[in-house]
């Protein structure tokens, strides 16, 4: 019979600083990383990451918000959409024009949203497979706004391309899409009145070659609201 010997153990490699090489991208890809998760303020954070550091690998748009955003209230520790996260999806899937849902569900969950608040807007429309992005947008923001004005507010702050704090302005054919779309969702503002705003909104845009200011949408608003 074989008697076998008790196996002794391996004897601890040693490093030492030469020996350990650390890739030169490293530190600033761990700067950005810190930088992004303190931006984001993500519920999840692991689930966050994976999301992260899956986009950067394919070189896809981040899941980041542009700035920190402070909560509403001391309070509120709950996940739930926020300006910032809208537009954090909106860079990512605006190019598309049309989104299957499978990939929206996706990117919403990456950002650590509740699934039942994705499917609580889904169903304000009769959506497919396919979801049109602006239309989805615009009920993000209604969610968000809980009124047409500021609904409308919202949906200006995210597609505008001036700098934070400047005028907000937006296309005509777009706002006048937008701001359709949600009077149709809402039912309660006959499409007589939805066309005469719509009008005096136009004129003041066409003396801004074709664009819709925010204070002046919120000017016009005052009458109707």
């Amino acid at each position: 019979m074989t008697e076998h010997k008790p196996t002794m153990p391996l004897p601890e490699t040693m490093f030492c600083a030469e020996q350990i090489r650390i890739p030169p991208e490293l530190p600033n890809i761990l700067k950005e990383f810190t930088k992004a998760a303190i931006r984001t303020q993500p519920h999840d954070v692991l689930q966050w990451s994976a999301a992260y550091f899956s986009a950067l690998s394919k070189g896809e748009t981040l899941p980041v918000k542009e700035r920190l955003e402070m909560p509403l209230t001391i309070e509120k520790t709950e996940a739930g959409l926020t300006l910032g996260l809208l537009k954090v999806l909106h860079k990512q899937l605006s190019p598309k024009g049309m989104v299957n849902v499978a990939e929206l569900k996706e990117k919403w969950k990456h950002l650590c949203l509740p699934e039942e608040q994705l499917q609580a807007i889904l169903q304000l429309d009769d959506f497919g497979e396919e979801v049109e992005w602006m239309k989805f947008l615009a009920l993000g923001c209604s969610v968000l706004g809980k009124s047409l004005l500021s609904s409308m507010k919202h949906a200006c702050e995210i597609l505008t391309k001036d700098p934070e704090g400047g005028a907000a302005r937006i296309p005509f054919e777009m706002f006048s899409f937008l701001y359709s779309y949600l009077a149709s969702i809402d039912g309660d503002i006959p499409k007589e009145e939805v066309e005469v705003f719509l009008h005096k909104i136009k004129e003041e845009a066409d003396k801004q070659s074709g664009m819709v200011l925010l204070r002046n949408f919120l000017s016009q608003a005052s009458t109707l609201f």
